[in-house]
C-alpha cells in the first residue's frame, strides 16, 4: 500500500536549485510562508526592473535628441566606429606580424626573381594607381559601407534613415573629391616589348 501512496504524492522538484534546500526542515505553515515572501520579494524586483526599463528608454530617447541637436548622426558615428576599429587592426600584433611576414616574403621574392620580380612590382604598381583600380576600389569600399550600415545597427540607434545617411555620404564624396567616379574599365599596361 506503500507504493500507492507514493504515486498519488505530488512529484518533488529535487535539483539544487529548486527551492527545496531551504525549505527542508521547516513545517508546511512555515514553508508556505517561506513560499509567500519569496513571492511578494519576486514581485518587487520584477517592478523595479520593469522601472529600470522605463528609466533606460527615455534616457535613450534623450539622448538621441540630444545627438540630433549636436548634428551627430549615424553615419558619422559609423565612420568613427569604422575609423576606430581599423586604427585597432593596424595597431594590434597580428596585423604588424602579418604586415612583417608579407614585406619580407616579398623582398625574398624580388631577390630571388629578380628584374622579373621588379617588372611585376612596377606593373602591379602601375594598375594600383590607375584611375580603373582606385575608381574600383572606391566602389567597393563604398558598397561595403551601404550593406555594412544596412545590417549593423549603430550604438546610438540614432532616427536618421538609410536615405540621409546616403545623400550625406554622396555629399562628402563629392566634397573630398570633387567629381563622381566614372564606371571602373578594364586598365591598359604598356608592354615594354612585344611577345614573341
Amino acid at each position: 500500500m506503500s507504493a500507492i501512496s507514493t504515486a498519488e504524492e505530488a512529484p518533488v522538484d529535487m535539483s539544487p536549485d529548486s527551492g527545496i534546500n531551504e525549505l527542508h526542515g521547516l513545517t508546511p505553515e512555515e514553508q508556505e510562508r517561506q513560499r509567500q515572501e519569496w513571492q511578494q520579494e519576486l514581485t518587487m524586483v520584477e517592478q523595479e526592473i520593469q522601472t529600470l526599463r522605463q528609466v533606460l528608454a527615455s534616457k535613450v530617447k534623450m539622448s538621441q535628441e540630444l545627438k540630433r541637436k549636436l548634428g551627430i548622426s549615424v553615419w558619422k558615428e559609423f565612420q568613427d566606429d569604422m575609423s576606430q576599429g581599423i586604427r585597432n587592426v593596424k595597431e594590434s600584433n597580428v596585423y604588424q606580424k602579418t604586415e612583417s611576414v608579407i614585406k619580407t616574403t616579398a623582398e625574398k621574392t624580388t631577390s630571388i626573381l629578380g628584374g622579373f620580380g621588379s617588372s611585376v612590382s612596377t606593373k602591379l604598381g602601375q594598375l594600383k594607381n590607375s584611375e580603373s583600380f582606385r575608381s574600383l576600389e572606391e566602389k567597393v569600399g563604398s558598397a561595403y559601407e551601404n550593406v555594412k550600415t544596412k545590417v549593423v545597427t549603430s550604438r546610438s540607434s540614432s532616427t536618421q534613415s538609410f536615405d540621409e545617411a546616403l545623400r550625406e555620404a554622396e555629399a562628402n564624396r563629392k566634397a573630398n573629391n570633387g567629381s563622381v567616379a566614372t564606371p571602373a574599365t578594364t586598365p591598359t599596361i604598356p608592354e615594354d616589348r612585344p611577345l614573341s
